[in-house]
């Protein structure tokens, strides 16, 4: 499929977010959709066929206007291409795959309106739809929200509730921070500690780690392996993949805490992190240790299916490990030259351990250090399955992109949607650069030095990041992921000359807010945060409490 010239009154009328290949409008009246549709869904679509009896209300099959599901491995534009036709007869969706016909449904939802998005409807279940004809198949295969549950824990009907969003916007992973210095949100049954320890922290620090506040509170919490599996069945039928993230060897604290053998001699148990920033404690380099955390990937990789399962790898201090006689004694049996190697022998070795088990490692792009690109597979260096997530901007996803390994463009300076929204004193407590929702639409995940090169098919896809140190509950998190995370959905799945963004502004006003109106999401409005969504500056303060960065990011 290649984008056409729809008419963008056309487009915006129908306010489809994201932008489709093609928007065809049909002759005459659109057709009213109502309870009695007759389904027929062929084999494969009949989790689609569910879904869309659900959110629509339509609960029985009769003999009104007919609802066709179909799949046809031959459409272009892959598995997750679609075709969707709405006229006088009845409506049809032509899948390249079941993730097709789910992302068809998706649109057909869009085109009932926004009271297709509540939990019930408000004025009967007829659904007037407009005749048309839509062509559609997603830019990337990864188009990604990574969400931090670790900073701050999101109770499980949070992380579900998250995922129905995601589906809302086309987007399929959900690329999922469950351990960090200041909490471990995973059940390890044969590793108890991890939870009943490692979970809870006493405090907090209210504010960036340079604020002098504290909030008292106790805070922690964690997901069973049940309550796992549940959000990962919840995804699958949402045709969304679940991407785990145990990080290691740095960012590590709380799994320290648990079992502070983990940690390097002579810094004793150092509790569960109640800061912000990065930990000096990190994983000591020994036998015991790697058995220990494929102890805890065996039960990450019997609970998420996901191809990839991502190590974390950045942000590892090596003061501990230049004072540590197990370190270095690793070292220089491994001939690892420095501690930088040391970081690279523990990416290397878990890259290894997962590729042994049919799964691909992905890490932010610290993996790269340590000479882990040299050589390949017979030289020491990454597998060729491992992948990179750019954070620190464009450089470390090129050069992996550049030696063969496949990459999930993110970098903080564009995507990172714990960033301020808008500079002066209405906003939320302040982090980072000034990324607004054009800012983020404006990202381009293929960077100049790829373009047009072969190593640019490499370049698998693009995800935001929401991190959660100053995001303790759901509205706040609302407010920094949505609207901004719809741009990105946009940039992820339409094609790049479908984008415009004065078309996507209209499309936003004219449909797309309602529909997160009905759904409940607490976003930051256009004009700016309303009074209850402001962050005041506690009684008797001055200053600043969060971190903002001046100036556009490089």
């Amino acid at each position: 499929m290649t984008a056409d010239a729809t008419d963008t009154a056309d487009l915006t009328d129908a306010g489809l977010i994201p932008a489709p290949l093609t928007y065809t409008p049909g002759t005459g009246a659109g057709p009213t959709l109502g309870p009695g549709a007759a389904f027929d869904a062929a084999p494969g679509t009949e989790g689609t066929a569910r879904w869309l009896r659900a959110v629509l209300g339509l609960d029985t099959d009769g003999d009104g206007l007919p609802v066709r599901l179909a799949l046809d491995t031959a459409l272009a534009g892959g598995p997750e291409a679609y075709r969707l036709t709405v006229t006088a007869d009845g409506v049809l969706i032509v899948g390249g795959g079941p993730a097709g016909v789910f992302w068809g449904a998706q649109t057909l939802r869009q085109l009932a309106g926004p009271d297709a998005y509540r939990r019930a409807p408000l004025t009967g279940r007829a659904w007037h739809l407009p005749a048309v004809t839509v062509e559609d198949a997603p830019r990337f295969a990864w188009r990604g929200f990574m969400l931090d549950v670790s900073r701050h824990f999101l109770p499980k009907d949070g992380v579900l509730r998250q995922l129905d969003l995601l589906a809302a916007h086309k987007l399929n992973v959900l690329h999922f921070h469950l351990t960090d210095d200041q909490g471990w949100r995973i059940e390890i049954p044969r590793h108890p500690e991890l939870t009943a320890t490692g979970a809870w922290r006493p405090r907090s620090r209210y504010g960036h780690r340079d604020s002098p506040l504290w909030d008292e509170r106790p805070h922690g919490g964690y997901y069973t392996q049940d309550d796992l599996r549940e959000i990962v069945a919840y995804a699958a039928e949402r045709h969304i993949t679940v991407v785990p993230e145990i990080e290691l060897p740095g960012h590590s604290q709380a799994a320290i805490t648990a079992y502070p053998w983990l940690g390097n001699p002579g810094h004793g148990a150092p509790g569960v992190w109640t800061d912000w920033g990065i930990s000096p404690h990190v994983l000591a380099p020994t036998d015991e240790v790697l058995r220990f955390y494929e102890e805890v990937l065996s039960d990450v990789l019997e609970i998420f299916p996901s191809p990839f399962i991502h190590i974390g790898g950045d942000e590892c201090p090596k003061d501990q490990w230049r004072t540590s006689p197990a370190a270095q004694e690793r070292i220089a049996r491994e001939g690892l030259g420095d501690e930088d190697g040391l970081q690279a022998w523990f990416i290397r070795h878990f890259d290894r351990w997962l590729a042994d088990r049919g799964r691909r490692l992905i890490g932010w792009d610290e993996i790269l250090e340590g000479g882990t690109l040299a050589g390949g597979d017979a030289g020491g260096g990454l597998s060729a399955g491992a992948a990179v997530s750019s954070w620190r901007g464009w450089a470390g996803g090129i050069a992996a992109a550049e030696a063969g390994h496949d990459v999930v463009m993110c970098p903080e300076q564009h995507v990172y949607l714990d960033h301020r929204q808008a500079d002066g004193p209405d906003e939320p407590m302040p982090v980072g650069w000034v990324r607004t929702l054009r800012d983020v639409y404006a990202f381009e995940p293929v960077p100049p030095a790829l373009a047009g090169r072969d190593a640019a098919r490499h370049v698998i896809g693009t995800q935001a990041n929401l991190w959660t140190e100053l995001i303790d509950d759901q509205g706040r998190a609302d407010y920094q992921t949505w609207p901004r995370l719809c741009a990105l959905a946009e940039v992820a799945w339409s094609a790049a000359g479908r984008r415009s963004w004065p078309d996507f502004e209209r499309r936003m006003t004219h449909a797309h807010y309602a529909r997160l109106d009905a759904l409940g999401v607490a976003y930051r409005p256009p004009g700016g945060p309303h009074p209850w969504q402001r962050r005041p500056m506690p009684a008797g303060l001055s200053g600043q409490l969060g971190r903002p960065l001046d100036g556009q990011p490089g």
